[in-house]
């Protein structure tokens, strides 16, 4: 794993980013790095009396050591649950790429490990001038791909593999997660994905009706070792 951290992103949106990245948080914690978690942008957040607040910014923040406050793990957070464009454009907010890198370098300073978690799949944008593979290459960060277990997604995984080489960034590892319990030949497809990605697994968690990211760090194995 990279010395500073790493950037999550997925094969598609809800696919379980966040319970990745906050599982890969109680790893690193086990490991014993402090570790803390960021998502830059999240669009779909709730009015609470503190402001705005997303879910999966929450479960990431919950799985940090030390704990961040709220705005320095999303430093956008969107009411409307839309693309981030649309969200923002609607608004009237300017994602700008100087304020995301200067929130995760204020990160990176408080702990050894940052886990900063993408939207949607790759190739979603972050804005109508930022891509995701802009994010990861302006914080210098290698990229952990969450493939979701469901038909589709050895093309899914291969198509997010070659897009994230195509930008020049480096794919260090991805993690299946069993994301559709009916899924049919689940053995065969985590073996094929295994054999054509050419990154190693990091881990791979089950399907569960209430996950606890603190109880999945098990199943992950960061760096794949």
């Amino acid at each position: 794993m990279h010395p500073s951290g790493i950037f999550v992103t997925g094969t598609d949106t809800g696919i379980g980013k966040s319970l990745v990245s906050a599982s890969l948080l109680h790893a690193l914690r086990a490991r014993g790095f402090s570790a803390v978690g960021m998502k830059p942008v999240a669009s779909g957040c709730d009015a609470t009396p503190e402001g705005l607040r997303n879910e999966d910014a929450l479960l990431l923040q919950a799985a940090s050591a030390p704990v961040p406050a709220y705005d320095e793990v999303n430093p956008y957070a969107l009411a409307e649950p839309l693309a981030p464009e649309l969200a923002a454009r609607d608004a009237g907010i300017d994602i700008r790429l100087d304020v995301l890198v200067e929130g995760y370098r204020r990160l990176a300073a408080m702990a050894d490990r940052v886990v900063v978690e993408g939207v949607g799949g790759w190739a979603a944008p972050v804005s109508a001038r930022l891509d995701q593979a802009d994010l990861a290459r302006a914080m210098d960060l290698p990229v952990l791909m969450v493939v979701g277990l469901r038909l589709g997604c050895i093309n899914h995984a291969r198509l997010t593999a070659a897009a994230i080489a195509a930008a020049g960034l480096e794919l260090v590892g991805w993690v299946a997660n069993e994301i559709d319990p009916a899924m049919l030949r689940i053995e065969d497809n985590v073996a094929m994905l295994r054999e054509r990605l050419p990154v190693p697994c990091w881990g791979r968690l089950p399907f569960a009706a209430d996950p606890s990211p603190a109880r999945l760090a098990s199943c992950l194995r960061p760096g794949g070792n």
